[in-house]
């Protein structure tokens, strides 16, 4: 069965498979075929694919492969009937592409569905391998642009006190944040809705901010549930009176599905120190900080930088590339049974846990969004959007 492997869009430098991958690829009985430029933003050559055993074509050649695999959804192409398309489509946020797949008959594959509570899905969660780097990412972006020095600095012209680091949010993202910032020396508050993430906080150096009325606030996916605008506002007021006088504030806030939730307001901006910087890691979805400007760095009247990049994995691209790669690896090999791709109905990375199972999330569903022209039964969420 062969694999095509697309270029990417103008904007964003990862590639779905490296030439690392295609050994393993290879002995599960695939063949792999690759747009010609793929990697190139990623570091990877069309020679290096070569060496490792791929094909290089060009994007229409490519487009007729039985398995299409991407980072982005390729909105630039229809699909054959029964072809198989593998990316992080968005589904929720996007159902045009749902349809887009539904009409044409071809079957969606949709990475950032995996169930991350599924302990054998951990190898192939694309979300968190590229949260992980994101969370690291919005540090070194932090650091990059304040004008504070992080570590205490003990010097013969005198002592300099270590930066204070805010992080609001600590899945996976956070916590990578938090540690990153910590060995940089800073000193590190963070806060989440979780109450389970506070021991988190604390293994990784941070300093966990208590929040009146805190509960555990996680649904059985692991993901941070929707609160209550009340409680919103008394999380955003007690952590934004902790970032006051921080010198970087990183927002990981995400729910799954939905738009982030503001966590910054700007009036709470309009009290931090000057210099301070405040990186938001969903731009991409809305943003957490009311200053936000997708895309763009900006300055704000009392001298607070806001950074709104998006795709902070992008920006890390040969990592990047490589641990989706491996994820998306995984995750296609689990699939072949006697020559060809088995999707069964009793796959829970497929399809979600099972009504009665613990690990079972309503309306989540799993990857397998839709196929032969209908949507998957178990995506019922899905199917309140189409």
């Amino acid at each position: 069965m062969q694999i095509g492997v697309l270029k990417e869009p103008e904007g964003e430098a990862r590639v779905a498979i490296v030439p690392g991958s295609i050994k393993k690829l290879a002995k599960a009985g695939f063949s792999v075929v690759v747009e010609a430029g793929a990697g190139l933003a990623a570091q990877h050559t069309d020679a290096e694919y070569e060496a490792a055993g791929a094909s290089i074509a060009p994007r229409a050649t490519v487009a007729t492969s039985a398995v299409l695999v991407g980072v982005r959804f390729p909105d630039d192409l229809g699909f054959a009937e029964g072809q198989i398309v593998v990316c992080v489509a968005d589904p929720f946020r996007e159902p045009a592409r749902v349809r887009r797949c539904l009409a044409d008959k071809a079957t969606l594959l949709s990475m950032d569905m995996i169930p991350r509570r599924l302990s054998r899905a951990q190898s192939m969660d694309v979300n968190s391998s590229q949260d992980n780097l994101a969370g690291y990412k919005a540090v070194l972006l932090g650091a990059s642009l304040t004008p504070k020095a992080i570590p205490m600095m003990t010097t013969s012209a005198g002592t300099v006190r270590p930066a204070k680091v805010v992080v609001m949010g600590s899945g996976v993202a956070g916590l990578q944040a938090i540690a990153t910032a910590k060995r940089m020396g800073a000193v590190v508050y963070a806060s989440d809705v979780r109450r389970s993430a506070a021991e988190q906080i604390a293994s990784v150096g941070g300093r966990f901010i208590e929040v009146e009325g805190m509960d555990d606030f996680e649904d059985a996916s692991g993901y941070a549930k929707p609160l209550t605008p009340e409680f919103i506002d008394t999380v955003n007021r007690t952590v934004c009176e902790v970032a006051r006088d921080a010198d970087i504030v990183i927002t990981t806030a995400r729910i799954f599905g939905r738009p982030a939730p503001v966590t910054v307001p700007a009036s709470a901006v309009a009290g931090f120190k000057r210099g301070a910087v405040v990186v938001d890691m969903n731009a991409d979805v809305g943003g957490n900080c009311e200053a936000t400007v997708p895309g763009q760095i900006v300055v704000t009247d009392n001298g607070v930088t806001v950074v709104g990049t998006v795709n902070l994995p992008g920006t890390l691209s040969t990592t990047a590339s490589m641990l989706y790669s491996n994820n998306l690896t995984t995750f296609l090999t689990s699939l072949v049974k006697d020559g060809g791709i088995v999707l069964a109905e009793d796959d829970d990375i497929l399809v979600g846990a099972p009504e009665g199972n613990p690990l079972h999330v309503p309306g989540m569903g799993g990857v397998w969004i839709c196929r032969a022209g209908e949507v998957h039964p178990r995506q019922t969420r899905l199917g309140g959007v189409l």
